[in-house]
């Protein structure tokens, strides 16, 4: 596996380097892999936002869409638990459960617990992995049919998969496209946002028409327009939702 060899200065396409972690990873009793990444996890209001990269290996050949289309990643507690540790952490649903997916599960999270179980992967361990802009992936890693006696073994490994999870996504994330590192849930203009921008900036409407050469209207329209798209009740609540969503980043 390349990210095994420390070979991480040059770009890997994730679904090349799931099949290569899939081979080192099954030596350690692990039979299936995930990896997602979200340039932005959360909503404003907290909820889960779907990954922008999200791939399977070795799993069974619906999960992807069930966690796509069927919405199960946003009822997944595993998720759940990765937005609240940076260190890597064990889950299981045959015998001892962590500290923080104890602190996580929660009724809503049946459909996905009951998934598992139905496809007995039901053992695994998830290391989350945070970026300076707020960005988050986790690479995990689960056994089929595991004997609930596997549990202290499987702990005994955690140091290698995160090792090994950081750098997967080392080695991916460097090949990324603008698209992938960029919040699908909002969609603004760029002229949206560059209004935006300068309203941050403190600029007013009068301001921010000379400084892009456009009339005080065409810039009251954009300003109303990206409110209405971020559900914002005024210009500073669209500033800060914007800032959160990272629409206000130049390279954006």
């Amino acid at each position: 596996m390349l990210a095994a060899q420390g070979e991480t200065s040059r770009s890997v396409d994730v679904d090349t380097a799931l099949d290569q972690t899939i081979e080192a990873v099954r030596p350690l009793g692990f039979s299936a892999v995930a990896y997602d990444y979200s340039p932005v996890p959360v909503s404003h209001d907290g909820s889960l936002l779907m990954p922008t990269v999200l791939r399977f290996r070795a799993a069974p050949p619906d999960m992807e869409g069930l966690w796509r289309e069927g919405s199960y990643y946003r009822m997944d507690p595993v998720q759940d638990a990765a937005l609240l540790v940076s260190r890597p952490f064990l889950w299981s649903y045959i015998g001892r459960q962590s500290d923080v997916m104890v602190r996580v599960l929660h009724d809503r999270h049946d459909p996905v617990v009951g998934y598992l179980r139905d496809t007995r992967l039901t053992l695994g361990i998830t290391v989350p992995i945070r970026l300076a802009g707020g960005d988050l992936a986790t690479f995990t890693v689960m056994c089929r049919d595991p004997d609930p006696s596997a549990v202290p073994d499987v702990e005994r490994v955690l140091g290698d998969v995160s090792l090994m999870g950081h750098a997967f996504h080392e080695a991916v994330y460097a090949g990324f496209s603008r698209g992938q590192r960029t919040c699908a849930h909002i969609r603004l203009s760029p002229r949206e946002r560059q209004c935006l921008r300068l309203c941050a900036e403190g600029l007013a409407t009068k301001e921010i028409a000379y400084r892009i050469g456009r009339s005080q209207p065409t810039v009251m329209l954009h300003l109303a327009s990206a409110t209405r798209k971020l559900g914002a009740r005024n210009r500073l609540q669209a500033v800060a939702r914007a800032a959160h969503y990272r629409l206000l980043e130049a390279d954006n």
